[in-house]
């Protein structure tokens, strides 16, 4: 039992003994003894009272402290329960709060450090308002911070009314706006609905297109010179051992017969090395200097038929079943290029299918809005998840003997025709589609 509570007990007693005697003088009717004591009653009963009020006094001021969330005190247990339970509340709220603050400021960290704009709105009263914003978000639309979402109207008025357009329900599109009265500039928009008991968030996020493209071109121009590198290395240090050993004997005053087959073997490697790095030359002039397409309004069927008679030996060869679903679509097009990309996807599916006991290659054309979509997919053996992101990379390649780059000019054909190449993974073999323009 704490100090406070024996102090209680004993002005208790003391009232309650008072009490006992002042109605004993009340029978007597000894009047002076029974206001004395009664006086005494009084003060006992004020001195238990402001006991008591004390522990309550001290409990209410810690957990007044809770609710503020002002940990500033340093409350001690004297030992009554009520104080106990008290600072145990007080100094476990305490820690969550530090944690939660920990937590807070670790996440704000990483949200300010992407590379990517976001704004997180929280829904209170009917009324949105911004929750979190990074740094990102502000410097590309050039705004400053405010906490009200409707302030954010007059600022940015072209974005405001992106975002009221879409509900406030998830969405990805992408939209041009004008920043700081410059040209339009494209961004890429991903909102995102989130809803619990207590809350309703609403996150933005918000990417140039620009940047994505320079990050994606950067990242294609390093893998490029790493291919190119590795090519020139494999072919120029044996070229320039051989050199040097051609070199040395050549010095020598008298070159024997076993010198000369030396000779003969090294000028035979280095021709070979030679005419591996001319294919290489060759194959990245074939991709860096496409020429640009002679567009006709051309049949896509007759195209695909054409370049399914062109390898029809191939097939037979192979004892590949081909499976066709050809609509009649007419596209402004390049022939000879189109004919030429589909058949580097055909060369690729027949290489797919090769280990299949069962080998089918289906093809079709169909009409998706103002597209026309070629379709060619295999039962082959697919392209595993660790290489997905290179297969149209230049001269990657994981077949023998091959260039590695019949997916990168095939891609940049459709590049070339304002359209675009597209990889899917299958359940049972891979898929390739060609979209063009009608």
């Amino acid at each position: 039992m704490s100090k406070n509570n024996y102090i209680w007990l004993i002005y208790t007693a003391l009232a309650i003994g008072s009490g006992i005697i002042c109605y004993h003088f009340f029978l007597q009717e000894k009047w002076i003894n029974v206001i004395l004591f009664s006086v005494l009653l009084l003060i006992f009963l004020l001195l238990a009272n402001s006991s008591f009020s004390s522990q309550i006094t001290k409990a209410d001021r810690i957990i007044q402290s809770i609710l503020k969330k002002d940990f500033s005190l340093f409350p001690k247990d004297d030992g009554s329960d009520l104080m106990k339970n008290s600072v145990q509340l007080y100094y476990h709220s305490k820690d969550e709060h530090l944690s939660f603050s920990s937590y807070k400021l670790l996440y704000e960290s990483i949200l300010d450090q992407l590379d990517i704009g976001l704004m997180i709105l929280s829904d209170t009263e009917e009324e949105w308002k911004v929750f979190y914003v990074n740094p990102v978000f502000l410097e590309i639309l050039d705004i400053p911070k405010y906490n009200s979402w409707k302030l954010y109207a007059a600022k940015i008025p072209d974005f405001y009314q992106i975002i009221e357009a879409t509900h406030y329900e998830s969405s990805q599109e992408f939209f041009d706006i004008s920043i700081r009265q410059t040209t339009k500039q494209s961004f890429s928009l991903r909102t995102k609905q989130i809803r619990n008991v207590q809350h309703h968030f609403y996150i933005i996020t918000l990417e140039s297109v620009q940047k994505i493209i320079e990050q994606k071109e950067k990242l294609a121009w390093n893998n490029l010179m790493k291919v190119i590198s590795h090519e020139l290395l494999n072919t120029l240090t044996p070229v320039n051992s051989l050199i040097q050993n051609l070199e040395y004997i050549s010095n020598q005053d008298v070159v024997d017969k076993e010198d000369q087959e030396e000779m003969k073997e090294s000028l035979t490697i280095i021709t070979s090395k030679s005419k591996q790095l001319l294919n290489f030359v060759d194959n990245y002039r074939q991709v860096a200097e496409l020429p640009k397409p002679i567009l006709k309004h051309v049949s896509l069927k007759k195209i695909v038929e054409s370049a399914i008679d062109f390898l029809k030996k191939e097939f037979e060869k192979n004892h590949i079943e081909i499976v066709l679903d050809l609509e009649e679509h007419f596209v402004s097009a390049d022939l000879k290029m189109i004919e030429r990309s589909l058949i580097n996807l055909y060369l690729n599916a027949i290489f797919a299918v090769s280990e299949k006991e069962k080998k089918i290659i289906t093809t079709s054309i169909k009409s998706h809005k103002n597209r026309v979509i070629l379709t060619l997919s295999d039962n082959g053996s697919g392209i595993t998840h660790e290489i997905k992101d290179k297969i149209f990379l230049p001269f990657y390649t994981t077949r023998n003997g091959g260039s590695g780059i019949g997916l990168t000019l095939s891609k940049s054909i459709m590049e070339a025709h304002g359209g675009y190449l597209i990889y899917r993974a299958l359940e049972e073999g891979s898929s390739f589609e060609m979209w063009f323009l009608k």
